[in-house]
């Protein structure tokens, strides 16, 4: 049995914030850590090539994960599956930690990444559904924007300090800071959030299996992997590297720390643009409009980032890609959540999350390799082309489901 709570009531609010703030510290212990993570072929001294494996594990253990995620979301509710993800988020943190001390470093971050991908699989299934469960159409995109940037406004914190501690005081003591707010954002959740999904019934006849195949959430897929496959494939993976040879840095700091700088803006100009988004989608009653300007965004952003040749201009180029990137996100959850029933939610939110992994998994692995043979900027280029032709997906995907390129928003 479904339980919607009304997205304008008090404890609607509460359960928003309540998310929210978990998610925001779980967002931080992530951030941390991602300054070193692209680096470890100097730290450890192996291929570009197992370093990009290292950086996909997580999205390729998540990419198995996030179905089944979704159907224990439709079956049992949202509270289990979101404290336990958390939970095990902070164990798979703690074994950076482990990594960095014990014999075979590599292997130990493989298995770290793989279980952090297991633990936001449960998360991030279930956060959105959360969401889904306390809104209506004109509150569903804020909500989801809300959701999102939670863990974008902390992860930025995250990578900012996780660039400076790991500089100033190593790598150990930046991993054990990620891993005391994992953990911190466990206790949150344990504590503050409830459940909105299932009213004490359990749904019997959604198995572990059942994949949403529709097309609303493929189409939200595939945007969501052309998305995810520029930002953290592309560039996320690439920046520490191209700016040695580019000599940009900022502050004094090398490359590392100045990646995590840069790094620190596009995600603090997603996680702005991820609310106004979805305010935007929410109150002009239709999505598709402001996701076109926020795909054409990201697209600009990867054309400068290519000419990219002065530390201003790479800033304008991650401010562009960065709330390209947000804006997107509140209006395409939000989309999914008018076009699928309720008591789907989960699936779809798993089906969708399935290609953005796809597309954050597979990035590293196809752009390191090619940017050592071609350069950066024949990269980036193609990056620039990506979003274009989602956004072409998009119009094709609801004018099919719809009837209409520019849908109303759902009730």
């Amino acid at each position: 049995m479904n339980l919607r709570l009304p997205g304008t009531n008090s404890e609607g609010r509460l359960v928003l914030g309540s998310v929210i703030v978990s998610t925001f510290f779980i967002g931080f212990g992530g951030g941390v850590i991602f300054p070193i993570l692209p680096n470890l072929g100097t730290i450890l001294g192996i291929s570009p090539f197992l370093v990009g494996i290292i950086l996909s594990a997580n999205r390729f253990s998540r990419l198995f994960a996030n179905a089944p995620a979704g159907s224990l979301v439709d079956r049992f509710g949202t509270r289990k599956p979101f404290v336990v993800g958390m939970v095990i988020q902070g164990i798979s943190t703690f074994g950076y930690v482990i990594a960095l001390l014990a014999p075979f470093p590599a292997a130990w971050f493989m298995a770290a990444r793989v279980l952090w991908g297991v633990g936001s699989a449960l998360v991030f299934a279930t956060a959105y559904t959360i969401a889904d469960d306390i809104s209506d159409g004109g509150s569903r995109g804020s909500n989801m924007g809300l959701i999102r940037g939670g863990v974008l406004f902390g992860f930025p914190t995250g990578v900012v300090l996780g660039g400076l501690v790991s500089e100033l005081f190593g790598n150990v003591v930046a991993f054990a800071v990620a891993t005391a707010f994992a953990f911190l954002a466990s206790v949150i959740a344990y504590q503050t959030v409830p459940e909105t999904h299932v009213d004490g019934e359990v749904n019997q006849s959604v198995k572990p299996w059942d994949i949403n195949t529709s097309l609303p959430a493929v189409t939200v897929g595939l945007v969501n992997f052309a998305v995810l496959f520029v930002y953290i494939g592309a560039l996320f993976a690439t920046l520490v590297l191209f700016l040695d040879p580019n000599q940009l840095s900022v502050f004094g700091f090398d490359a590392q720390g100045s990646s995590g700088l840069f790094m620190g803006v596009t995600v603090v100009a997603a996680g702005l643009s991820m609310y106004l988004g979805g305010y935007v989608s929410d109150r002009n009653q239709s999505r598709v409009p402001i996701l076109l300007l926020f795909l054409g965004v990201t697209s600009i952003g990867f054309l400068l980032l290519a000419l990219a040749d002065s530390a201003p201009t790479l800033a304008i180029a991650c401010v562009c890609i960065g709330l390209g990137q947000g804006g997107t996100s509140g209006p395409l959850m939000a989309l999914l959540g008018d076009l699928v029933a309720d008591g789907e939610m989960g699936r779809a939110v798993g089906t969708n999350n399935v290609f953005g992994d796809i597309g954050g998994g597979f990035g590293p692995i196809v752009t390191l390799p090619i940017v050592e043979i071609v350069g950066f900027w024949p990269v980036y280029f193609c990056c620039a082309a990506m979003p274009l032709v989602a956004a072409v997906v998009l119009l094709g995907g609801v004018r099919r489901e719809t009837g209409y390129f520019l849908p109303s928003v759902g009730s």
